[in-house]
């Protein structure tokens, strides 16, 4: 991953920023670990929260990358994910996107602090 320690939530693009809000609130709704959202090449966004039961157990960009290749979806095109956490998986995102997808992280009150790619 190519991590780099900032404040990243300043002059985010529009497009980054819905992003970012979904998560947001996703997370907080779902009152979850982590939030993500992702926006696919179509331009289609999805978002979830992280799902930890006795039986299943998947993060919030797992779930956004279920939802985008059950509806259709070719690709990504970006990502954000918000956890207390540092460390974010994002193998299922390089599978199913390939390499070089960004990916922003970020604490669960939107402030992102890391740019990734898959």
């Amino acid at each position: 991953m190519d991590d780099v320690q900032a404040d990243l939530s300043a002059d985010l693009p529009a497009e980054d920023a819905k992003l970012v809000t979904l998560a947001r609130a996703t997370r907080a709704r779902a009152r979850a670990a982590e939030g993500a959202a992702v926006r696919d090449l179509d331009g289609r966004t999805y978002a979830a929260a992280s799902v930890r039961l006795d039986h299943l157990s998947v993060t919030a960009l797992e779930v956004c990358v279920a939802m985008a290749l059950s509806s259709g979806s070719a690709g990504l095109e970006a990502a954000v994910v918000l956890t207390e956490g540092d460390d974010v998986d994002v193998a299922a995102a390089r599978d199913f996107a390939g390499a070089d997808v960004p990916v922003l992280i970020g604490r669960p009150d939107g402030r992102l602090h890391t740019r990734s790619t898959t």
